[in-house]
């Protein structure tokens, strides 16, 4: 069966900083890339406006099945889940705060609910090898970065993007989740190094007030073992 299908990426230098989104819209004949730039913005936000400026694209299309697939957590619930919070609460989070990105979510799921029923979400893994889901991230990259790359609007027959393919590279993802997993592991310590000195601290308050403002090299502990190794490691550039 025919169907729009939608790769989607966004990209902030520094996190608020200088940011680009890129999508990819393709049906059975053709394919249109998109990209554009924020000179002061968040990685979600570029995400959010990647997804909308897609489903604006798709939904001038003749009518068919919508696949989008994005690596953004943040994208798919707002749009599957937390937006009924939302709107109950007077576009407020659980927590009281106001919603980030209002501005765009609002015209956005006005959009989404009128479409909402062609719409299927997939969550990839980014960085993990998918086709679609790289050039996405190249589209939002080189526009983060002010390096606009020509971008392609032509048939899907001479597209050269494999769009289907969604295997990925399995060494790569378990890489990414070994990485999530030490991010949010308790600390045993942090490490620094600074002019070649290695040493240890039980918080991160003492570590950041060796580092800051140095050339300096630090990472989390999160075992003795774990720091050993980070010490070792540290040594080498004395």
């Amino acid at each position: 069966m025919s169907r729009i299908l939608i790769y989607t990426d966004g990209s902030s230098r520094g996190n608020p900083g200088p940011g680009g989104w890129g999508s990819i819209v393709a049906d059975s004949e053709a394919v249109h890339e998109m990209g554009g730039f924020e000179a002061h913005t968040t990685n979600n936000r570029m995400e959010l406006l990647a997804v909308c400026e897609a489903l604006t694209y798709a939904a001038t299309l003749p009518e068919q099945p919508i696949v989008v697939r994005s690596d953004s957590a943040y994208v798919i619930n707002g749009a599957t889940k937390w937006s009924y919070g939302w709107h109950k609460r007077g576009w407020k989070t659980l927590d009281g705060k106001d919603v980030s990105n209002r501005e765009l979510w609002e015209p956005f799921l006005a959009l989404y609910k009128s479409i909402a029923r062609r719409v299927t979400w997939e969550n990839v893994g980014g960085h993990i090898n998918i086709p679609g889901n790289e050039r996405a991230d190249t589209i939002a990259t080189s526009f983060a970065l002010k390096e606009p790359l020509e971008l392609y609007h032509g048939s899907r027959a001479a597209y050269g993007v494999d769009l289907e393919t969604v295997a990925h590279d399995e060494e790569k993802k378990q890489q990414k989740s070994a990485s999530r997993t030490h991010a949010k592991a308790k600390a045993y310590s942090y490490v620094s190094a600074v002019d070649g000195v290695v040493m240890t601290h039980k918080t991160w308050d003492e570590c950041k007030r060796r580092v800051e403002g140095k050339k300096a090299r630090y990472k989390k502990s999160i075992s003795p073992e774990d720091e050993a190794v980070i010490k070792q490691e540290f040594s080498y550039f004395k």
